[in-house]
């Protein structure tokens, strides 16, 4: 087995792997023992017809796509792994020579990480981040804490006001003509959520338990449902029950009963240390964001086109298994919103492109400057995620093998390089 390569232009290489004949040989006897039970010949039970009687009725080649697939499968990967070539597409296969009793040549095409020139770190500015904790900003975490042990109560002496969780029936109507899908029974509807066709909720507003009355709305031009959007629609609606938001009074009993303090001062004290320590965590990513955007381009690099189709596939790969986790497929989600997976990759070649920027520089500066990984630096990191993940830290460890270890090597020196770019950068 060998491997040999040649550079072309674009930052693209093709790579030429030849498979002895020998092998070759052996391929496409597994090939026939895969598939022998697909043959049937009179005078032959069904899986005993002898390989070189179908080659004789099919030619010898009968066997060969089978054969080359196990090939590549097998060998690809293994021969790629000590090749000095940063390889980061997937490859574009095309078999030289297949042929009976001869050695079996397929060259692969391939993207390669391309060159980053670097800009100049001490000329990367960016706007200066808000460290600043609000009064407001505490009001409002306040606010978000008294909604979680907040009550529901049964409004009978007034009408609904935004914010209100109503029970309503409705039943729309095109040109006075029912449509699919456009009735509910008992439906729970927060007025303000937004979550029904632009101005249904707001005439809700207003109305009283016991009431029936119509919503005239228009269908956006957008709406998923074609034989709908942009339409004129009325709904009959009949308004079921309101209930409101109670929310709990702040004060010393209060907080002595569903926190660690007991006063409402400490209360509030602790919220805004725990705010600055978020918004001080928070402004640090930003920094860091705008430093690497910046730098980008400030920098020079030429993306392979392969490069970009395989982050976008990995992208639009990393969003079906968000769906999965929501109980819907991909392919579920493109026929709901009238996409197909071509719409996807353009959608998400902008952001494919940027990250693939992002991470070039920071990888770029990260082997520029030699940045060195201690054993404490791993030993705080491996910490860090035991007490996220809630396990022992011995535990980590023997979970991670030599390829995470290294794995989390490189993580740690991208870290490096991403705080070093940071600590360039000026605020303006």
């Amino acid at each position: 087995m060998s491997l040999t390569y040649e550079k072309l232009e674009g930052n693209m290489a093709e790579l030429t792997i030849t498979v002895p004949a020998e092998d070759f040989k052996k391929a496409c006897v597994e090939a026939y023992n895969k598939n022998k039970n697909k043959f049937q010949f009179d005078g032959f039970r069904k899986g005993k017809v002898p390989m070189a009687y179908i080659e004789k009725t099919y030619g010898t080649a009968v066997f060969y796509e089978d054969a080359a697939n196990d090939l590549i499968n097998k060998t690809y990967f293994e021969e790629i792994k000590d090749i000095d070539l940063e390889i980061v597409s997937n490859p574009e296969i095309s078999v030289s020579q297949i042929e009976k009793g001869k050695d079996f040549i397929y060259k692969a095409k391939v993207a390669v990480k391309p060159p980053v020139e670097l800009g100049d770190l001490d000329a990367i500015e960016i706007e200066k981040v808000d460290e600043t904790v609000t009064d407001e900003d505490v009001d409002k975490e306040i606010e978000r804490k008294l909604k979680e042990n907040s009550t529901k109560q049964d409004v009978t002496d007034r009408a609904a006001k935004e914010g209100d969780e109503t029970t309503i029936n409705f039943e729309g109507f095109v040109d006075e003509v029912a449509f699919e899908g456009g009735k509910g029974e008992s439906y729970p509807l927060t007025l303000g959520s937004n979550t029904f066709i632009p101005g249904f909720e707001d005439q809700i507003v207003g109305h009283s338990i016991g009431e029936s009355f119509d919503v005239n709305v228009t269908f956006p031009e957008n709406y998923q449902a074609e034989d709908l959007a942009g339409k004129a629609a009325v709904f009959k609606v009949d308004l079921l029950s309101i209930k409101e938001t109670v929310m709990p009074e702040l004060d010393d009993e209060y907080v002595s009963d569903t926190s660690d303090f007991e006063t409402v001062d400490e209360f509030k004290a602790d919220i805004r240390k725990t705010l600055e320590e978020r918004k001080k965590e928070n402004a640090k990513r930003q920094r860091e964001d705008k430093a690497v955007e910046k730098l980008v381009e400030l920098s020079t690099m030429e993306l392979p086109e392969p490069m970009i189709a395989y982050q976008q596939e990995k992208m639009i790969d990393n969003f079906g298994q968000q769906l999965m986790y929501q109980g819907m497929s991909l392919e579920q989600y493109l026929n709901m919103t009238g996409q197909t997976r071509d719409d996807m990759r353009d959608q998400v070649r902008p952001e494919a492109e940027k990250q693939i920027k992002k991470s070039l520089v920071v990888e770029a500066v990260a082997e520029k400057e030699a940045f060195e990984v201690t054993e404490e630096d791993k030993e705080a990191e491996i910490e860090s995620m035991a007490k996220q993940y809630q396990m022992e830290v011995e535990k980590i460890k023997e979970i991670m093998g030599e390829e995470q270890m290294e794995a989390l090597t490189q993580d740690l020196k991208l870290k490096k390089a991403v705080e070093f770019i940071a600590s360039k950068a000026k605020e303006v």
